[in-house]
């Protein structure tokens, strides 16, 4: 006939399946499709990928699969030549191998379809207020939008449900939807058969880009008078595993101490995925790691934690000096492990730990230094230390051991981490020809484990040299009475020599004596005057004393010279008369002024004041004592 009314009945609503682990194409189920003729002109599309329904309805594997969940649920759909669609739930259970499947044909049960219908509303096309909102619509991502059917000859878009009005019997009724994916951007994704109310989606949908769109069906009498009031629809965009995950970075760096015990976390890799991570396992992520380099001393060095990707110590053997640096290759596969990988690099630096303590190569050594000099270089002291170079771990730390009076010390040098021993102080030949010293030699960092602290031995000769002569005391002082008779002795003024073993002779002179008072006698040191002293020389003496240079020279080779301060403390003796200023005085014969003389006298006390007059005849005079004004009247 030139028309054909066909009812498709699906069955059975919902198949089971129970397999171990599928093949690649095995036939797995028989969903059928008949019409009330008996004819089959139907097109079959499965929503998950990874199974393929043929024109007769076989349900077979695309690849081979394992299972990690008791079920997988995916979903069928079939167009019939009115481009009316229908679906079944399908369901496969994992049993063992043991168990026998159900059979594989089953009776006709029911009829499914997805149909959505607008409420009931009062009698007439007369509107009423919206009251009432559907539940969500689920449409898949990335589903095929066109579909062509070989039998039909036909190529028609994917539906994804119908909306129905129930005042269709009452007239004809016309459908149309606006929103998100209709009218407004995206627009067109979504379009409505105006006389049945077929929802088609006309590209493929992503959940990635936009995961939820809402609508609004309308309903509208062939006069454009709506019969219903506007249905509001939420399109659910459900997810496939179409996004595999991505790591944070390329490359993540971390470090672990050597010597780290199991368990002790070194770093975290993260990674993420697109996907829907709430309603499915597309977004589950596990971590896990594929290789190792080196595989020393052990080829599983580390673990990771598959749920939060940090890695860590799983066994003992970390050692900076034989294997410093890890690289690992870190894989993370949604589908909890099982689906979509990437892959990241991680390095992990293994850090230092003071392990290894400094060794001294040589433990001997030997030095000289010369008598009496500070802050000379007696000899370098070498260690070795497998730690990391310039670290607390390396650098050393030197310490005599048996120097109790510090006349030595070591210091490091920071570029070589060699020990520099010098002397603190000048050290004395004839107190002592030969030290031993014993030094030892640790980190800044303390040791991580019990470690033997390396020790050296260094055998330090001092040099004898030629010392000066050493006046005792160096400073000397003698009192001695200005009025000293010339050519006698007034000290004897001597230097020690300090080379005991060398028993030099020594020989005295008069180094600098300003008023040329003195003379000294170059064997024994005996000073003596040689002309008259006088305190009141104010060009020689100051504060009463007179100071001489003696200096006392070695026969040594070369020759050394020792100098000591003589200094002279002068006695006052009076030998110096009272002088008047001025010397010479006027007066007037009638009514003469009081004349002021000042009396200078250069001796010190009890040789001056007070002063008396003599020989002044026919002048009535007073000298008056201080604070009074000596006067002559």
């Amino acid at each position: 006939s030139s028309s054909v009314n066909i009812l498709l009945f699906f069955f059975p609503p919902t198949s089971f399946l129970e397999l171990e682990k599928l093949s690649v194409f095995p036939i797995i189920s028989y969903n059928h499709f008949e019409d009330c003729t008996g004819r089959q002109r139907t097109a079959y599309f499965s929503l998950d990928t990874r199974f393929k329904v043929g024109p007769d309805g076989v349900i077979t594997v695309k690849r081979p699969l394992q299972f990690h969940n008791p079920q997988i649920h995916f979903l069928v759909y079939a167009w019939d030549s009115t481009y009316r669609k229908f679906s079944t739930k399908v369901t496969l259970n994992t049993v063992g191998h043991h168990s026998r499947p159900p059979p594989l044909h089953a009776s006709v049960s029911g009829v499914q379809a997805e149909l959505l219908t607008f409420p009931n509303s009062s009698p007439g096309l007369r509107r009423r207020k919206r009251d009432w909102v559907i539940p969500p619509i689920s449409c898949p991502e990335n589903e095929k939008t066109e579909c062509w059917d070989p039998s039909l000859l036909i190529l028609f878009l994917s539906f994804c449900f119908q909306i129905k009005s129930n005042k269709d019997k009452e007239g004809k009724v016309f459908y149309s939807i606006t929103g998100q994916g209709a009218d407004t951007p995206p627009v067109g994704v979504f379009i409505i058969e105006r006389e049945t109310g077929w929802l088609k989606v006309t590209e493929p949908l992503d959940r990635e880009n936009i995961a939820t769109y809402t609508l609004f069906s309308h309903a509208v009498s062939s006069n454009g008078n709506a019969v219903e009031d506007p249905m509001e629809i939420l399109i659910t965009v459900t997810d496939q595993n179409d996004n595999k995950p991505v790591f944070t970075q390329e490359v993540f760096k971390g470090s672990v101490m050597e010597g780290a015990l199991p368990g002790t976390s070194v770093m975290e890799v993260t990674a993420t995925d697109a996907d829907d991570d709430v309603n499915t396992y597309n977004a589950a992520i596990a971590y896990t790691i594929l290789s190792q380099d080196p595989e020393l001393p052990d080829k599983n060095m580390f673990t990771i934690n598959k749920n939060t990707g940090v890695i860590s110590v799983v066994t003992t053997g970390l050692d900076r000096e034989s294997f410093p640096m890890y690289t690992l290759v870190v894989q993370a596969a949604d589908l909890q492990g099982e689906g979509l990988s990437t892959t990241a690099t991680a390095v992990i630096t293994v850090t230092d730990t003071n392990d290894n303590p400094p060794i001294f190569n040589p433990t001997t050594y030997k030095g000289q230094v010369p008598e009496n000099e500070a802050n000379v270089v007696i000899t370098t002291l070498k260690v070795t230390d497998a730690d990391a170079p310039n670290s607390p771990a390396w650098e050393a730390v030197y310490t005599i051991l048996n120097d109790n009076d510090g006349q030595f010390v070591v210091t490091t040098n920071p570029v070589t981490n060699d020990g520099i021993l010098k002397t603190a102080k000048g050290l004395d030949f004839e107190a002592k020809q030969q030290y031993i010293l014993h030094v030892a030699v640790t980190n800044v960092a303390p040791f991580e484990v019990s470690l033997t602290t390396s020790t050296a031995t260094v055998t330090v000769d001092v040099l004898d040299v030629n010392e000066a002569p050493i006046f005792v005391p160096p400073e000397k002082r003698v009192e001695v009475s200005e009025d000293f008779g010339v050519g006698q002795e007034i000290t004897s003024y001597t230097a020690r020599e300090p080379d005991t073993f060398m028993e030099q002779k020594i020989t005295y002179r008069i180094w600098r004596d300003t008023a040329n008072w003195l003379e000294i006698n170059p064997d024994t040191g005996a000073i003596s005057t040689r002309a008259e002293l006088d305190r009141e020389d104010s060009e020689h003496v100051k504060n009463s004393t007179y100071t001489a240079l003696i200096i006392a020279t070695d026969n040594g080779s070369p020759v050394a010279t020792g100098t000591g301060t003589l200094l002279l403390i002068l006695s006052d003796v009076n030998d110096n008369a009272p002088i008047p200023e001025p010397r010479n005085i006027f007066l007037c014969e009638r009514n003469p002024k009081p004349q002021v003389i000042n009396i200078i006298d250069a001796d010190l006390p009890p040789n001056t004041s007070p002063f008396t007059s003599v020989g002044i005849t026919g002048v009535r005079h007073c000298i008056c004592p201080a604070p009074q004004l000596p006067a002559i009247f």
